[in-house]
Parts: C-alpha cells; sequence; structure tokens
C-alpha cells in the first residue's frame, strides 16, 4: 500500500509584533533556537469569547527539591522549598489566565488558612472564584511534592479536602451563571459527581467540553461520554481502551466516543499525539493506511534538528486499527522543546500548563498544526521553574514604552527565574523571553517596549 503522499509540517515561529500588540512574555533564562523555514505562524490575538470553566481540584502544594530522592529512613535537607496554589483545575486555569483568558472554577475550599491562600492565588491571576465553595470548618486539600534534582521526577503526596464536594453545594442559579456565556468547559474528573452534574447542563447548552484523563478515575467513563475534546496521559489511551498500541487505542476511543472532536496523549520529551476526526469527506473517496504505519511514516518526517516545537501532520485518511474498526481523520505528530537537562527544574503541573494551552488555542480557534507547538511550548515554560505556576508565561502589553517601571509593577512569576543585566551605573535591563526572542533584541527594534529599572545594584 503505498504511503500517503503529502505530510505537512509546521514549525513554531512568530511573526514580527507591532507595538501596540499584546504578546506572551515567558520568564526565563534560555534562548530557544528558531528554524528559519516554516508553514504558518501562530496568532496571539485576543479571542473574541475569552471566557472558560473549570470544573475539579485547586489546592495548596508544598514543593520540597532535594539533591536525590531519599531512602528509606534518611534524612536529607532540601535544596529549595516553595508553598504554591496547586491542583489540575486551578493549574490549567492558572495557565489559561495568564495568557489572556477569563476562567471561572468550580472548587470547593474550607475556611481555613491554606483555604484562604488558594482562593486569593487564583483571584490574583484574575481566576473568577465567586463559584467557588467555601466550608465552614473542614481542611483544605494540599500535597505533599518532593522534587527530585538528579532524575528531574517528582513524587506527590495528596490529601483530599474535607468535607467533600456534593451536587447540592452548587445551587442552579449558580450552575447557570458559571455556564452564562462559556466558550468552553473543562473537567479533571474529580469532584466526579457535580462534574457530571455541570456536564449534563453543558451539553444540553452545546458547549464544548474537554476531559483531562490522567488516569481512570471514579465517574470518568460518564464525563468522557459528553467529551468534545481529550488530553490525556501517555498510559490512559490504552489501559481505558486495552488497544496494543497508543495509536489503535486513539483509534478505539473515537469510535467509543462518538461526540469527540480530537484526542491528545502527551508524551513527555517525545511530545504529544493528536487524533483529530474528519466528517467532511466521503470514507470510500480517501486511501486507507494502518494507523501504527502512519504514525512511524509521520515520525520519519519530523526535523530532528530543530529544538523548538514543530507539528507533522497526515492528509485525512481511513486510519485502521486491526481487530478495533477505522475512523476518517488526520494523525498529528507535535514534536516537544529539546530543554538542555540543566534547564529542567520540575515537571510538576506541566500536563496542567498544555491544558490552559488548549483552552486558550480553542478559544482562539487555532488549527490542530498550531494547536500543538503553541501548548507544548507552554508547557516547556513551566519545567524551568519549582512549582506547577512558577513558570508559566504571561500575556503582557506593552503599554509602558520608554517609561521607567518599578519593579512592583511588573508581572513576574517568580524572582529566580528573572535575569537582570547591568548597563548603566544604578541602571539595569530586564532581560526576559518574548517569543523566542530575548527581551533586548526586541527592545533594539522596538524601543517603545524597552524596561529600565532604577536600582542599587552593585
Amino acid at each position: 500500500m503505498p504511503l500517503p503522499a503529502f505530510i505537512s509540517s509546521t514549525t513554531l515561529v512568530h511573526s514580527p509584533l507591532r507595538i501596540n500588540q499584546p504578546f506572551l512574555c515567558a520568564y526565563s533564562g534560555f534562548r530557544p533556537r528558531i528554524s528559519s523555514s516554516t508553514s504558518s505562524s501562530v496568532s496571539i490575538s485576543l479571542p473574541d469569547n475569552r471566557v472558560v470553566l473549570g470544573v475539579g481540584s485547586a489546592t495548596v502544594d508544598f514543593l520540597a527539591a532535594v539533591a536525590s530522592y531519599p531512602n528509606p529512613d534518611d534524612k536529607i535537607r532540601t535544596t529549595s522549598l516553595k508553598v504554591q496554589g496547586g491542583g489540575n483545575v486551578g493549574n490549567a486555569l492558572t495557565s489559561a489566565a495568564r495568557l489572556g483568558l477569563t476562567p471561572r472554577i468550580i472548587s470547593k475550599v474550607a475556611d481555613d488558612s491554606q483555604g484562604r491562600s488558594i482562593v486569593e492565588e487564583l483571584e490574583a491571576d484574575g481566576i473568577d472564584t465567586s463559584f467557588l465553595v467555601v466550608a465552614e470548618g473542614g481542611v483544605s486539600p494540599f500535597t505533599y511534592i518532593i522534587v527530585d534534582n538528579k532524575t528531574h521526577t517528582r513524587t506527590c503526596i495528596h490529601t483530599p479536602g474535607s468535607p467533600p464536594m456534593v451536587p447540592d453545594d452548587l445551587s442552579r442559579s449558580s450552575l447557570l451563571s458559571a455556564l452564562d456565556g462559556a466558550r468552553i468547559v473543562y473537567f479533571d474528573v474529580r469532584l466526579h459527581e457535580t462534574a457530571l452534574l455541570v456536564a449534563e447542563e453543558a451539553a444540553q447548552q452545546n458547549i464544548p467540553i474537554l476531559i483531562d484523563a490522567e488516569r481512570k478515575r471514579e465517574g470518568l467513563d460518564e464525563l468522557l461520554a459528553f467529551a468534545s475534546y481529550v488530553v490525556c496521559s501517555t498510559s490512559f489511551p490504552q489501559e481505558w481502551t486495552e488497544a496494543p498500541s497508543i495509536p489503535s487505542a486513539l483509534v478505539s476511543m473515537l469510535l467509543r466516543l462518538p461526540k469527540l472532536k480530537f484526542v491528545i496523549v502527551t508524551l513527555g520529551e517525545e511530545g504529544c499525539i493528536m487524533l483529530e476526526r474528519s466528517t467532511n469527506e466521503k470514507p470510500e473517496q480517501i486511501e486507507e493506511f494502518e494507523v501504527d504505519n502512519l504514525l512511524e511514516v509521520i515520525k520519519g518526517r519530523k526535523d530532528e534538528n530543530i529544538n523548538v516545537p514543530t507539528s507533522v501532520s497526515s492528509p485525512v485518511v481511513r486510519m485502521r486499527a486491526e481487530g478495533i474498526g477505522t475512523v476518517c481523520g488526520r494523525l498529528l505528530l507535535g514534536t516537544a522543546e529539546k530543554i538542555p537537562a540543566s534547564e529542567i527544574v520540575d515537571t510538576t503541573g506541566a500536563g496542567d500548563a498544555f491544558i490552559g494551552a488548549v483552552l486558550y488555542a480553542l478559544c482562539a480557534n487555532m488549527p490542530p498544526e498550531q494547536l500543538l507547538p503553541f501548548s507544548t511550548q507552554v508547557a516547556a515554560g513551566c519545567c524551568r521553574a519549582l512549582g506547577a505556576r512558577s513558570g508559566l508565561p504571561y500575556r503582557f502589553t506593552a503599554k509602558n514604552g520608554g517609561k521607567q517601571v518599578p519593579m512592583r509593577d511588573l508581572m513576574f512569576s517568580s524572582s529566580e527565574t528573572i535575569i537582570m543585566e547591568k548597563i548603566l551605573p544604578g541602571m539595569v535591563v530586564l532581560r526576559t523571553w518574548i517569543l523566542h526572542k530575548p527581551c533586548t533584541e526586541i527592545l533594539l527594534s522596538f524601543p517603545g517596549i524597552m524596561l529600565l529599572i532604577k536600582s542599587d545594584f552593585k
């Protein structure tokens, strides 16, 4: 059988910015390499409808980085320590908010100090917490996270909150208000009884639903029946379908979930794979390929010399999984940024960052060829700082051009990801990274966005 005649490839690069355009500003000291060849660029204008609703966990994370994971009965010291907000929905909505969306959250915390911290941090990032339930008494959820500096892995020890959220905690009027004007609803499959209530109403209103299928959980199957989009972990597709390979498992998922438009499986440093359903072509008029073979063809077309995220796509074909069935659509491979080991700090929340970017991409109507590299780039930024939120990029508008801006008036992700360079006595320039270009390079092209900060640094 002949191979597909056309495999398209996209590299994530960006068009020059006008001075009044908003842009992404990820605060970290690295210089990704950009391929000079590209077939498209990512739109960075804000979507018209930016409201997204997230239903699920919001917690406090206690992060302890160590030189290496301890053996039983060891006593060791941390290399760094941080306390910040966590939880899949809390993290993903923070990612979406910093990219420019207007998120709302349905979750539950207690009226303790941790609960207040959770709410304050979400609100500081512009997330609407008016639908978040605060219980009198009880304990807010929290997680201990041990980050192994040697292996770049993390171990999470979670304590659920109490009392748990139940459907009666969410009134009918609050439910309708939370969904009003929402472009998409996202579930992390926690709080499954309440989540099912929200999903049923969202489906009635024809609001698209995105599910984070990290692993099998109670209530997952019921929620998947409503899913328009699914983002899942590496192991989930085969665990859920019992298919022999990831590509065949993705075919099985689209066959079992008729409302599903696409499914993405994240593969860590190997990037991600998307299977997108197509309903416009007549099946008898397009070629058929065995899905595992098709993936190998796509892998052979990726450029190993490019360090930034890219995507490679098949044409619309019929994809056959032996013993499972056939679907019409496209198979896409998204590559991950090749991050030097010395720059990887913590992978906590990288999947949540990815989902936050997917939410933005869906609101912005990005095609899959742009959605995949865009989302993997946001996830890569997350890995360069301790905790799920420290390395998330902000959307930043260059409106203070040519003026000295006090440090307190700037939005930073964390102090350790800011590089200050002394250029004149008593003056420093903020060196950050804007769409893969050092800020100082853009300053030369667009002087209006130069940020000079008075400093007493020696």
